[in-house]
């Protein structure tokens, strides 16, 4: 089986950065502006954080992730039910179908956990084939991913179009996505890349803020407001537009060239 290529017009986002600096809410709050600004386009928002943090800023119900069904295919080859490589990954594409939920305006889906050592990296792989095979329906993609980019690489795509790296004023959030870029810059292949600094105690600390090579494309200050959604378990869904971080997310995403400005 060749490799499985994303078709060309396919934005696919990825929302990286160190954990505690609010990506899993900005990733939600960038599905909700796509799906608001483009009805009519398919959107897809894919949780590759292990912590599957996306489906509750999304309000959704995760039931079966990415991993569960690799789980299920690893037990059944473990149990002699070997079956050949092509039937795998059509029991996998079938069985994606389980995973996916479909929401007003976009659909969702989980990986999962990462996969524990000693895995079947065969199947891994047949995985991701699905994913793209999956993207192929979709015109947004966005992934909220754990720590890093490279399991992004490894477990969902190669390419993503757009990588938005998330921090807050800390210096372990900037150095964090200068690591992330440049393990990009040899990993993944991406079109365009950004900042967002995010939960600002205020914005002076923008003058301390360097970011060596990778544009700010908005200042985002903390939001209490924000804080409330998460205590109660609401979507971001439902959260205002004058929203600090809805107001962020969109500048951040006009800049990058994603919401017309």
């Amino acid at each position: 089986m060749g490799k499985q290529m994303v078709r060309g017009d396919t934005k696919i986002i990825a929302v990286a950065g160190k954990g505690g600096v609010g990506k899993t809410s900005l990733a939600a709050v960038m599905v909700k502006l796509l799906a608001k600004e483009y009805p009519d386009k398919k959107i897809l928002a894919i949780d590759a954080d292990p912590a599957v943090g996306l489906s509750t800023a999304l309000d959704i119900e995760v039931t079966t992730t990415m991993d569960d069904i690799r789980k299920e295919i690893v037990a059944n080859a473990e149990e002699g039910n070997t079956k050949a490589a092509i039937e795998l990954l059509g029991e996998a594409r079938y069985r994606i179908f389980d995973a996916l939920v479909e929401m007003d305006g976009f659909s969702f889906i989980a990986i999962g956990r990462p996969e524990a050592e000693g895995c079947y990296c065969k199947i891994n792989s047949y995985l991701k084939e699905v994913i793209a095979i999956l993207a192929n329906n979709y015109d947004y993609i966005v992934i909220d991913g754990e720590a890093g980019i490279e399991q992004i690489n490894r477990r969902v795509m190669e390419k993503v179009t757009h990588l938005l790296l998330v921090t807050d004023s800390s210096k372990k959030g900037i150095q964090v996505i200068t690591t992330i870029k440049k393990v990009a810059d040899e990993l993944v292949m991406y079109e365009k890349v950004g900042a967002i600094a995010n939960r600002l105690p205020d914005l002076d600390v923008k003058a301390y803020m360097d970011t060596k090579d990778i544009p700010i494309l908005t200042y985002i200050p903390s939001d209490s407001s924000l804080t409330q959604f998460d205590l109660k378990g609401e979507s971001v869904f439902y959260m205002p537009e004058e929203a600090a971080i809805v107001r962020g997310a969109k500048e951040a995403l006009e800049k990058i060239g994603i919401l017309k400005g």
